[in-house]
C-alpha cells in the first residue's frame, strides 16, 4: 500500500480549504413562491446584500410553498431540498439564512428536530447563523382573527395567504405548543443549535406626505397601519415586537440601526428600505 507523504495530505486539505464557499440562503415568509426573488425580495434588495459575500454569485433565494405547515414536504421538506442542493452544488462550508416573518419558523423547525429529516443534519452543520427578520416566532393575534374569517381575512390577503395551513399555525395558542413541544429556541425551552438573532419592526408610518412612506409600496403601509390597531405599541403591523423577538436573541430593533432611525413594517422589512439592505450586507 502507497503512503502518503505529509505533504501531499497538506496540499490536499489546503486545496479543499480554498475551494469551500461561503453562501446566503433567503428564506420567505407565508406564501405560495414561485418566483421570491422578484415578487417577494427583489433583485434590488438580494443583490445589495449578496455584494458583501467573497462571491456574490454564492446564493439561493427559497421558492416553496410556505403556506402549509412547517413540517410538511411542501415547507420544510422543499426547504431542505433546496439548501441541501445549493450547499453540494456550490461547495458551501459555511451557510448563512436570512428568513422573514413565518420563514423563521420553518427554518427553526430543521434545526429543532435533527432526526426529522437525513437532509436536516447535514443542513444543520454547515449552517453558521440565521438572520431572522420579522420572525413571527410566538404567532400573532393576526392569524386568530384571519381563521376566524372576520375583516382581517379580506384586508391581509395578500400577506397572510388566507386561512391557510401556515396560517392556522402562526396563531398565537397553537405556537404556544409547537414553541413548548417541538420548537426550540424560545423562553424556558434549549436554545438553537446555531446562532438565531431577531431583527426587530417596531412600527408603521403612513403618512401621505412622508416619502418614507412610499418604500416598499404605500397601499401595504396603510393596510398594515389599520391592522396595527389590534396590536401592541410595538409592532410592525402584522406581528408585536414580542412575537419577533420570542426565539433566539435579538440583534436589534429597526430604529436603533436603521437610517434617520425610521421603523420598518412588516412588508418594509424584506425590502431595501433604510438601509437594511446595507445592515445585512456588512453583516457578512
Amino acid at each position: 500500500m502507497k503512503i502518503l507523504s505529509p505533504l501531499f495530505v497538506l496540499f490536499v486539505l489546503f486545496s479543499n480549504s480554498l475551494m469551500a464557499e461561503k453562501g446566503v440562503a433567503f428564506v420567505h415568509g407565508t406564501s405560495d413562491n414561485t418566483d421570491a426573488l422578484n415578487d417577494y425580495w427583489t433583485p434590488a434588495m438580494v443583490n445589495s446584500v449578496v455584494a458583501g459575500l467573497p462571491n456574490s454569485s454564492n446564493y439561493v433565494v427559497i421558492n416553496c410553498e410556505f403556506n402549509e405547515y412547517a413540517w410538511t414536504s411542501p415547507a420544510a421538506g422543499c426547504l431542505a431540498e433546496q439548501i441541501t442542493n445549493f450547499i453540494n452544488n456550490n461547495n458551501i462550508d459555511e451557510l448563512k439564512v436570512i428568513t422573514h416573518s413565518h420563514g423563521a419558523n420553518v427554518m427553526r423547525w430543521i434545526l429543532s428536530n435533527p432526526t426529522w429529516d437525513s437532509r436536516y443534519p447535514a443542513i444543520i452543520a454547515t449552517t453558521s447563523e440565521v438572520t431572522a427578520i420579522a420572525g413571527s416566532s410566538l404567532g400573532t393575534p393576526l392569524a386568530d382573527a384571519v381563521v376566524a374569517g372576520n375583516v382581517f381575512e379580506q384586508l391581509l390577503g395578500w400577506i397572510l395567504g388566507y386561512a391557510s395551513d401556515a396560517v392556522r399555525m402562526q396563531q398565537t395558542s397553537w405556537m404556544v405548543y409547537y414553541n413548548n413541544n417541538w420548537l426550540l429556541g424560545t423562553n424556558g425551552r434549549p436554545s438553537l443549535p446555531v446562532s438565531f438573532k431577531s431583527i426587530i419592526g417596531s412600527d408603521v408610518e403612513s403618512a401621505f406626505w412622508d416619502g418614507d412612506s412610499y418604500c416598499a409600496g404605500y397601499q401595504y403601509q396603510v393596510a398594515l397601519e389599520i391592522t396595527q390597531n389590534w396590536l401592541d405599541s410595538c409592532s410592525d403591523g402584522f406581528l408585536n415586537c414580542s412575537s419577533q423577538a420570542g426565539a433566539g436573541s435579538v440583534w436589534f430593533y429597526d430604529t436603533s440601526r436603521t437610517k434617520g432611525r425610521e421603523p420598518l413594517s412588516h412588508q418594509q422589512s424584506r425590502r431595501n428600505c433604510f438601509n437594511l439592505d446595507t445592515i445585512l450586507r456588512n453583516d457578512l
